[in-house]
């Protein structure tokens, strides 16, 4: 067995690497690669949690918005991060692998309310606790939900899987192809860069809670395995994690 470095690990996984190819909605067999990912590594005896984004069905922010009431954007935004958690949670339990749905929005009927004792227990006794609604309020992203919930668990972690990128650029690569790739970063030098790994909330969120954050290329779901046991993939931000 490898060595294992993390414990417990936080997994940020976008809305939109959930619809593969297509790029809207749910992509069964995309989310059955992830969740076959995410088993082998509960297999090496890794706490994980994952926090989930919408994007593949409703962006609060832009996009899908046009007119509309930011809050109420926002909280459709929440509602789509739950239709995401319940299929991976689907996939998870039909390979065996026990997990739960924490709703940071009440919905008794399809998830559990987010306690964070609770989850912590769940971790405890192996399940995948899967967060969805993000933090419950609008203007707040899931990157921040990744930031606050692990810190919350004491997540040693967080893996953030990347669509179409390696790692953090100074600039976009896909524009610029003399884009110069970090292997490492410390949080104030993405602050001051203004780099887009995620929002400012959630990055001085990690700052301060001093959560390492690793940025690896989710479009070879093999790497979900890679960077929970440490290697060196992406871009380690926060230090020597």
């Amino acid at each position: 067995m490898a060595d294992v470095k993390y414990k417990r690990i936080v997994f940020k996984l976008s809305g939109e690497s959930l619809a593969g190819e297509q790029r809207f909605g749910i992509n069964p067999e995309v989310v059955e690669s992830i969740a076959r990912q995410i088993k082998k590594v509960r297999e090496f005896g890794i706490e994980v949690a994952v926090v989930v984004g919408g994007g593949n069905i409703w962006r609060g922010l832009s996009g899908s918005n046009k007119g509309m009431d930011r809050a109420t954007a926002d909280y459709m935004g929440m509602l789509a991060t739950v239709m995401n958690a319940l299929a991976l949670q689907d996939a998870l339990e039909s390979m065996g692998i026990d997990s739960r749905v924490q709703s940071a929005i009440e919905m008794r009927q399809v998830a559990e309310p987010y306690i964070r004792r609770k989850a912590i227990r769940h971790l405890e006794k192996g399940r995948v606790v899967i967060f969805g609604a993000g933090t419950g309020n609008p203007y707040f992203s899931t990157d921040t939900t990744a930031a606050l919930r692990a810190a919350e668990i004491e997540a040693e972690v967080i893996l953030m899987g990347k669509k179409n990128t390696d790692g953090v650029y100074d600039s976009d690569p896909n524009k610029n192809p003399q884009a110069k790739k970090f292997d490492s970063l410390e949080y104030m030098e993405v602050l001051n860069r203004g780099l887009a790994v995620m929002d400012s909330t959630a990055t001085s969120l990690c700052m301060d809670n001093k959560i390492p954050l690793v940025v690896f290329n989710i479009d070879n779901h093999e790497n979900i395995v890679k960077a929970a046991l440490g290697e060196n993939i992406g871009t380690t931000v926060g230090g020597k994690a």
